[in-house]
């Protein structure tokens, strides 16, 4: 708390006097504990979120009422009509006074994933950030997390234009909409992240104002994005999830890219057929990019042998949009929470490394076909580009023992966009050779005491 001119005791909170996330690193050995867990599955990788305590010193975790707090601005979290009941919302009128509501009604309104200012009248904060957060349904999560990711990035996006030394959040998304608050909180976490990163050098201090039932998940994610050692940062990339945005945070969704060409308008020197394809390419081979002809008649020439090599590729192209329709269309954050699949960094040829963590699927008690559609959901994105896939089996049992044709048929279905592979002898037994199938390059590598396998999958020339 701070003091009035006058020495008597002030109701408002000097951010100042609060401790940064750097300062709170936790002495009591569990981040020791959490590196010999983890040390093997992450030496060999660096993490997408790397120790900076430049970035740390910005950030205060903050377990309170964001109304007290002289931020340059607070953040609002409100309906669309800017006038909803909720905890913090109620908070901020209250102590803001009427002038605030007055205010509001100018606005006429705010558009979900939008921020809007206005003053912060009798609040110790100058200015105060309004935004609505997503209503959540699973069966469109990607549009709600798409709409989090622009509410947060707005607000950053403000504070930055209107130099605006300190901002503090709530958390944006309230109970009556329903957001999962696990993964509510990765997604704000990341695009102030990244946003500090990228843009953030006239901002001093980020405050993530929460309750006492929203500080355990904040405590809990805050390492993995705001790591505050290079012991910590080992620790927790496997934790790191699969899905982690863009360069900016923001959600990826490949079909929603706008592709331009250089100079559309001109005419080049070609035969059609080739004009054609170039046109497809550009469009994307995802589900529903390319036109396609009498599907039943190229069944029966599948069944009768007689389907050339271009059409089976389009059979299989259209079977890897029905998967992916079923995964966009299925909630799988069952799946997400097992933390089995993750992206980390690049190798040294540039090309995107997924990890796989074999002792974090429990197979005997999992839907496997959810867990592929997951998996698919994920690597859509990565598999437009050359990858390399990395599955750890070290410390598997019997209870989460990865069959290899489960690895086998994802590697079939996410792969038909480059080329076909015929990957049906692929073996597992040697722990210590190369072997090459078609296109597959497949490298198996014993690490220290442990016998992890890594399965190098990336797309060679044959």
């Amino acid at each position: 708390m701070g003091m009035d001119p006058l020495g008597a005791r002030s109701q408002f909170v000097d951010i100042q006097t609060l401790p940064t996330w750097q300062q709170q690193l936790d002495n009591d050995g569990e981040e020791k504990r959490l590196v010999r867990s983890h040390s093997m599955l992450s030496q060999s990788f660096p993490s997408p979120f790397p120790y900076r305590p430049d970035i740390n010193r910005k950030i205060i975790l903050f377990v309170g009422d964001i109304a007290l707090l002289n931020c340059t601005a607070v953040v609002n979290t409100s309906n669309e009509s800017l006038n909803d009941k909720n905890p913090t919302s109620d908070s901020i009128h209250q102590l803001a006074g009427p002038e605030l509501r007055d205010e509001l009604l100018k606005l006429k309104g705010c558009r979900t994933g939008e921020a809007k200012l206005t003053k912060g009248f009798n609040l110790a904060a100058r200015f105060i950030i309004h935004t609505v957060g997503p209503k959540y349904k699973a069966k469109y999560r990607t549009a709600a997390e798409s709409s989090l990711y622009s509410c947060y990035r707005n607000i950053m996006q403000l504070a930055a234009e209107q130099s605006m030394a300190s901002v503090g959040f709530c958390v944006v998304t309230t109970i009556k909409r329903g957001y999962p608050p696990e993964d509510a909180t990765h997604i704000a976490l990341r695009t102030v992240r990244r946003f500090l990163e990228n843009h953030g050098n006239s901002i001093e201090t980020v405050v993530f104002a929460v309750s006492d039932t929203e500080e355990s998940v904040f405590k809990k994610l805050l390492p993995l994005y705001y790591p505050r050692s290079e012991g910590e940062e080992k620790a927790c990339l496997p934790l790191i999830p699969a899905d982690i945005g863009n360069s900016e945070g923001e959600p990826v969704v490949p079909e929603r890219r706008i592709r331009i060409t250089e100079k559309p308008g001109s005419i080049e020197d070609e035969c059609e057929e080739d004009s054609l394809e170039l046109d497809l390419g550009q469009v994307g081979t995802h589900a529903f990019a390319r036109m396609e002809g009498d599907v039943d008649k190229q069944r029966k020439l599948i069944l009768q042998g007689q389907m050339s090599e271009a059409a089976m590729q389009k059979q299989h192209q259209r079977n890897y949009g029905r998967w992916l329709c079923r995964a966009r269309a299925e909630d799988l954050s069952d799946i997400a929470a097992l933390k089995a699949l993750y992206q980390t960094g690049v190798d040294i040829c540039g090309r995107t490394v997924m990890v796989v963590v074999g002792r974090n699927i429990p197979v005997t008690l999992i839907d496997l076909e959810k867990a592929l559609l997951y998996f698919i959901h994920v690597m859509d994105h990565i598999t437009v580009k050359e990858y390399v896939m990395v599955y750890f089996h070290t410390l598997t049992g019997e209870h989460n023992h990865l069959d290899t044709d489960f690895l086998k048929k994802l590697y079939d279905i996410v792969d038909v966009k480059d080329a076909g592979v015929d990957s049906s002898n692929l073996g597992m037994a040697d722990i210590t050779g190369l072997y090459r199938v078609g296109n597959l390059k497949f490298t198996c590598h014993v690490f220290a005491s442990d016998v992890a396998l890594l399965l190098h999958w990336s797309m060679v020339c044959s």
